[in-house]
């Protein structure tokens, strides 16, 4: 197989280009700017482009595959000429859904929590030996790429409902059409792409729709949105399995966990990774692994990257980093903290980066959401907002989004450097929830007890 990707140095693209690379495919491919770690990832494995840019004469009659990135936009002259050519010309899942046709497929979907849950079963299933194929979106401890390719009999992906490409609006996660299937809860996002919440909840019915004949949705009876949804869209020919919080209790500052009779501790905490670990059961036993096995197995689960990761600790003092940015992601982040954490002081720190977290008619969606902090800031920087050509957002709108008086709204580095230094206490919990980069400052640094 010969195969050219259209921006070849996303953060995604790159890792699908190793992994077909690493399978014995012909792999090249071009980007205008190619930045780390794909730069180094892919000049490591031979495949970095030897010049920037789109040249036509890339795409020639022999290519088997046309691989298009988000990058990508109608008038490139490679995607130009591999149209004229007539060569085969896909996004990134519906190459995955190629890649995977004679494979059993596991897509894990929803708002919040598809990371954590893929990277649960991946860890299961590596931990049991069995042979899979995966795509998810972050890095994982014992995995040394977020895509793999290979001719195992399964494949595990994490469902994105985010576009497929600059040229596909489809969601990612209409393309995968899985057997096993996982939604783990339906909350508003992407307000860019997806401006009302009715248009937001639509994908996730046709995603419904695309399950195989036959196949399974295990959904998170908590949430009353998809219960919702699935009750009015009920198909004769898929079973259904719901789930809630699986039994456990705190001990000493642990999760313990018990499902069937087997019991074992924990190294994550949270109702929100306790109902994900319960999807990722169900999805295990689909896949005939005991649920002694895999409590056996997910004890040792210590998290994704950015979601819920502990970075430092001295004595009491804990500093988290979380990827939450949604409404909902920044509820269940600071639940549980709140949760295992009861007697420390607990202070949050909250970067507004996405397109929909800097609209002020999204901002109330956030009611609420920091409450559970005994300390909390909102930062956002104005460098964030032109880049993204949005309007200026005054302090007054966030606080009222917030629907909190005491949170304090910070607008650049200063101002987030001197609240960080007035919050430093030997005994608390920090959690710093992004996913940008507070303008630069280095808030682990700074809140570090030296």
């Amino acid at each position: 197989m010969r195969v050219h990707f259209i921006s070849i140095g996303g953060s995604v693209m790159h890792q699908l280009a190793i992994a077909l690379h690493r399978k014995g495919y012909k792999v090249a491919g071009s980007d205008d700017e190619v930045f780390e770690p794909s730069r180094t990832n892919l000049l490591n494995e031979g495949l970095l482009p030897k010049q920037e840019g789109w040249f036509a004469t890339n795409i020639t009659p022999n290519i088997d595959a046309i691989i298009l990135g988000m990058h990508a936009r109608a008038d490139n002259p490679e995607l130009i000429k591999a149209r004229a050519l007539g060569l085969p010309i896909y996004s990134f899942p519906a190459y995955i859904y190629q890649e995977s046709k004679n494979k059993k497929r596991i897509v894990i979907g929803g708002s919040h929590g598809k990371t954590t849950t893929t990277a649960m079963i991946m860890h299961v299933l590596q931990k049991t030996n069995q042979s899979f194929d995966y795509m998810v979106g972050a890095r994982l401890n014992g995995f040394d790429q977020s895509v793999a390719i290979t001719n195992a009999p399964l494949i595990v992906c994490e469902g994105d409902e985010y576009p497929a490409s600059a040229l596909e609006k489809q969601p990612k996660f209409h393309f995968l059409f899985p057997h096993i299937s996982v939604l783990t809860g339906i909350a508003w996002d992407h307000i860019n792409v997806f401006p009302t919440y009715d248009i937001y909840v639509e994908q996730f019915r046709i995603f419904i729709q695309k399950i195989e004949s036959g196949g399974y949705l295990i959904y998170n009876a908590t949430d009353d949105s998809l219960v919702k949804l699935i009750q009015h869209n009920l198909r004769k020919d898929i079973q259904y399995i719901p789930y809630t919080l699986p039994t456990h209790k705190i001990v000493d500052g642990q999760t313990e966990l018990t499902i069937e009779d087997n019991t074992s501790l924990l190294k994550v905490f949270g109702d929100h990774n306790l109902l994900n670990m319960h999807a990722a059961y169900h999805v295990c036993r689909l896949l005939n692994i005991s649920a002694a096995d895999f409590v056996q197995a997910i004890a040792s689960f210590t998290g994704a990257a950015k979601r819920l990761e502990l970075l430092y600790e001295q004595g009491n003092t804990h500093i988290y980093r979380d990827f939450a940015h949604a409404p909902s992601k920044v509820k269940a982040t600071i639940q549980a903290l709140r949760q295992q954490f009861p007697q420390q002081k607990l202070v949050a720190l909250l970067e507004l980066h996405t397109y929909s977290s800097l609209q002020k008619d999204f901002l109330p969606q956030y009611a609420h959401s920091l409450d559970g902090a005994d300390a909390a800031a909102v930062f956002y920087s104005q460098h964030t907002l032109t880049i993204k050509q949005l309007p200026n957002i005054e302090e007054q709108d966030i606080q009222n989004g917030f629907a909190n008086t005491t949170i304090s709204i910070l607008n650049n580095a200063d101002k987030l450097t001197k609240w960080i230094n007035a919050q430093k206490n030997v005994s608390a919990i920090y959690v710093l929830m992004s996913s940008g980069n507070y303008d630069g400052v280095d808030v682990v640094e700074q809140l570090k007890i030296k």
